[in-house]
């Protein structure tokens, strides 16, 4: 009974049989890398206490839309190796483009950090957009500054954002402004909102800016398209000179009253007040000279005295001037008054010309 069973076993095992293996899957589509730099992190305190970290984050696929990213940032102090906060954030634009960057920003208000380290958590992909929104730059410039130690730098951008697709909404413009570090030092957003097929919007910012910037990126993205990236150069600020002013020039005694009759060998004041409006503090040198009038208009007038002192502008505001003159002998004279720099370069238009009679 046993021995017909034996022979079909047997027999199956003599039959020629292929060999069967599971099968595998190869993705040969590139793989998605997205990187950031902490070292390009730009860190600062802003006006309200809070500590914040500005970062780049580089989608190096060729192909695909990225969305959802998330960073999360560890703020440290200088005793402890735990982190005393750690926050998350996402980046500027919601969807990524292929072989693109997007800024980050993530703040915190602990008054104790000193350090931040930054990471990438995670992110999705995203459907594909179109490149439909265009901006043409129509002008970029810095208002002129006093001096080039001004921490004040105010940026005006016009520009023009053309939809050359269907109707969007939720439409920004973002200017990114970067160092000569290349790291992202700080953000401005132009809400736009709704755009029509076709439109063309007007883009305008005009604000403070740090004075490290040296150009900005320029993009743009909707709820359907985006705009590829645009690399803006400011221009250098150009720097105002706002010179001193003299003023008043007047002629008194040592008492500082008016004089009604300057005789020879009277002790006299010859005081001015200068309106300044350096914010630096502007070393200069005060001048004085006294010419006797001719007799004969066509004799060249003569020198009769030159005074000076050095003092040093601090601030703006009036400041007084005055030196002593005796004169030696009688006549009409005409009083000039001069400001000079350290280089003896004049920095300021001559005084209004005073004349006096002297007994």
């Amino acid at each position: 009974m046993h021995k017909p069973i034996f022979g079909i076993v047997l027999f199956l095992l003599l039959l020629p049989i292929s060999p069967i293996f599971s099968q595998e899957y190869t993705d040969t589509n590139p793989t998605l890398t997205v990187s950031i730099n902490s070292n390009s992190n730009f860190i600062y305190q802003d006006s309200e206490g809070y500590t914040v970290v500005i970062g780049l984050i580089e989608n190096n696929d060729p192909l695909s839309f990225l969305t959802n990213v998330v960073i999360q940032a560890s703020f440290y102090d200088d005793f402890n190796t735990n982190p005393l906060e750690v926050k998350e954030g996402t980046t500027l634009l919601k969807v990524i483009p292929p072989n693109s960057k997007s800024p980050f920003m993530i703040r915190s208000d602990n008054p104790d950090i000193t350090q931040v380290s930054t990471k990438f958590l995670n992110f999705d992909t995203s459907e594909s957009m179109n490149n439909s929104l265009n901006i043409s730059i129509n002008d970029v410039s810095l208002q002129p500054i006093t001096t080039v130690s001004d921490t004040v730098h105010n940026l005006s951008f016009l520009g023009i954002l053309r939809n050359d697709g269907i109707l969007i909404s939720d439409t920004v413009a973002h200017l990114a402004f970067y160092d000569v570090f290349n790291r992202i030092i700080q953000i401005s957003t132009i809400e736009i909102g709704d755009v029509d097929a076709n439109e063309l919007v007007s883009l305008k910012l005009n604000e403070q800016i740090n004075p490290s910037s040296v150009g900005f990126l320029l993009f743009s993205e909707s709820d359907k398209f985006y705009s590829d990236v645009m690399d803006v150069k400011i221009p250098p600020p150009q720097i105002i000179k706002k010179l001193p002013t003299i003023s008043d020039v007047v002629v008194t005694n040592t008492l500082g009253k008016n004089l009604s009759e300057i005789t020879v060998g009277s002790i006299l004041k010859i005081e001015s007040k200068i309106l300044v409006q350096f914010t630096d503090e502007i070393p200069y040198t005060y001048y004085v000279q006294i010419k006797e009038s001719p007799s004969n208009l066509d004799i060249p007038s003569t020198v009769e005295y030159i005074g000076n002192f050095d003092d040093r502008f601090i601030g703006n505001g009036i400041k007084s001037q005055s030196l002593d003159w005796i004169p030696e002998k009688k006549g009409l004279f005409f009083i000039e008054t001069f400001l000079w720099d350290e280089n003896n370069v004049p920095i300021a238009v001559k005084g209004p010309l005073v004349s006096v009679l002297v007994n």
